[in-house]
């Protein structure tokens, strides 16, 4: 069955990297922080050759689809059709959205980075399903962004549109609560998930904070059981 892109979970966003994954495959990782509450995951592969991302995607989107989470493509709109993957993630240096959108068609998911209302208001009006907001703070993942959005910059851009937003830039259990009351839908982790040894412990820790600024985190269910609530 098709996933019906108007109805995905952003709570917890894993995003991979091989290099910050302590020598575990992408697979063992997003097996975990599925296990500890991801609702949704994408595949970020800067250095791999075309036929190596696709090979790795196959193996991720079998797993995934399996169990009904989406899997988005970081910029790499050819990878996607190939995969048949669920979506993508460009910047504001990649593909441009509009030919973005001819390229994939109505069903895909695009989701696009934005650092001020007025990226955001472009996007939305260009037809993004979500923003990444990036970053929220910078982050050694991504040493090229020098300017920070701050859990202060959230309000403003969540006035300005309507669509889901999605902070990524050194987001984890100590400041997910925060930006999620700041009108995130959601935060999108790196290191904070892959780089810890226990990856299952430290995603149920992001999404309990999530779930809890949501309102949606009850005593004595577990925040991996809340997949798929929606805000």
């Amino acid at each position: 069955m098709a996933m019906n892109k108007d109805h995905v979970d952003y709570s917890l966003y894993l995003v991979t990297d091989r290099k910050l994954s302590l020598g575990r495959s992408n697979i063992e990782v997003i097996a975990a922080a599925v296990e500890g509450g991801a609702t949704i995951v994408q595949l970020r592969e800067k250095e791999l050759d075309t036929r190596a991302f696709y090979e790795e995607g196959l193996k991720v989107k079998a797993f995934l689809k399996a169990r009904h989470i989406p899997l988005i493509i970081n910029d790499r709109i050819d990878i996607v059709m190939a995969l048949d993957a669920d979506g993508v993630h460009i910047g504001q240096e990649d593909m441009p959205l509009d030919i973005a959108r001819r390229i994939l068609g109505p069903a895909k998911i695009i989701g696009v980075s934005a650092i001020n209302p007025q990226e955001a208001q472009a996007a939305e009006a260009g037809g993004a399903d979500y923003l990444g907001l990036s970053p929220i703070f910078v982050t050694t993942t991504k040493p090229e962004l020098t300017r920070q959005i701050g859990i202060e910059g959230i309000p403003a851009i969540r006035r300005s549109v309507r669509i889901p937003l999605v902070g990524i830039g050194s987001m984890n259990e100590t400041n997910a609560y925060e930006a999620i009351r700041a009108g995130l839908d959601g935060v999108a982790v790196i290191s904070g998930i892959v780089s810890r040894e226990n990856v299952t412990e430290a995603s149920r820790k992001i999404k309990k904070e999530v779930m809890r600024a949501k309102g949606l985190y009850l005593n004595g269910v577990a925040p991996g059981e809340l997949r798929g609530e929606q805000k």
